[in-house]
């Protein structure tokens, strides 16, 4: 049985959309409290969680401050974490303050049986996304070196619609080389992101593509412009078992979002 199977144990956040100054909040909800429970719900369900991988827009205001409140926060739970870019974020902030040897932006990760491997979809200065040739390069890098390796390709944008018609015009504009790439390493077989603050779990032919909801705010499913719903933060659990496997779960905190500015057009 899958449970006598040594496996690793990961938590998934995304889109905590820290922001600048303590007391800020953005569409009303303060995001720095609702990542904070997040976390405090998820290490009292689990005690014990082999890595974080934080999948983009870590922070709304991109500065030193975001960031820092990050890395305070990971500290406090003495987790090894791996972090990647959103469109909203900063990379090189980023890469400066969460630069510690247990926090920090490495692109590959060894767990287990796995591999863990980190792609850069942000397009500076705008919400799309996009896989510039040296980041699939580097995947395939990754992919041909370990073939003996299962592999978990995180990345923040999409890279199949979602059927919100509004999110599916800022996925990964090039998702199909993507994909052809990975259909040549069988090993290759789960892909997780962030951005569109909602749950999905797809199996296409030769890949599961899992996102996650925020641990902020989230976007109503299936609607055709900028739309809120007042569902509660959340997190997503992976098991990856030795085996290539992968167990996995979503969960949203017990309690509910205050402050919603529900009738707000963007931000």
């Amino acid at each position: 049985m899958t449970d006598s199977i040594h496996y690793v144990s990961l938590l998934q956040l995304t889109d905590s959309h820290i922001l600048g100054k303590p007391d800020d909040t953005l569409l009303g909800i303060d995001t720095a409290y609702y990542f904070n429970a997040v976390l405090e719900h998820a290490f009292t369900s689990q005690t014990h969680f082999d890595l974080c991988l934080l999948t983009g827009d870590l922070a709304q205001d991109p500065c030193s401050a975001s960031y820092c409140h990050l890395l305070d926060k990971l500290e406090d739970y003495n987790i090894p974490s791996v972090c990647l870019p959103g469109n909203h974020d900063d990379y090189g902030i980023m890469q400066a303050i969460l630069n510690t040897e247990r926090i920090n932006c490495r692109k590959q990760v060894f767990v287990g049986n796995w591999q863990i491997i980190s792609l850069n979809s942000q397009i500076v200065d705008s919400p799309n996304g996009f896989l510039a040739q040296d980041e699939l390069a580097f995947l395939e890098q990754c992919l041909k070196q370990r073939p003996d390796l299962f592999s978990l390709i995180a990345v923040h944008h999409h890279c199949i619609p979602s059927r919100t018609i509004w999110m599916d015009s800022m996925m990964i504009s090039n998702a199909q080389e993507l994909f052809d790439l990975i259909k040549k390493y069988p090993k290759a077989t789960t892909v997780v992101n962030g951005h569109i603050h909602q749950e999905m779990d797809i199996q296409l032919d030769f890949v599961r593509v899992l996102t996650t909801p925020s641990t902020c705010f989230q976007f109503k499913p299936n609607s055709k412009s900028f739309s809120l719903d007042d569902k509660s933060p959340g997190y997503r659990w992976l098991n990856l078992y030795d085996d290539g496997s992968l167990h996995t779960g979503v969960v949203h905190i017990p309690e509910p979002l205050v402050g919603l500015e529900a009738a707000t057009h963007g931000y």
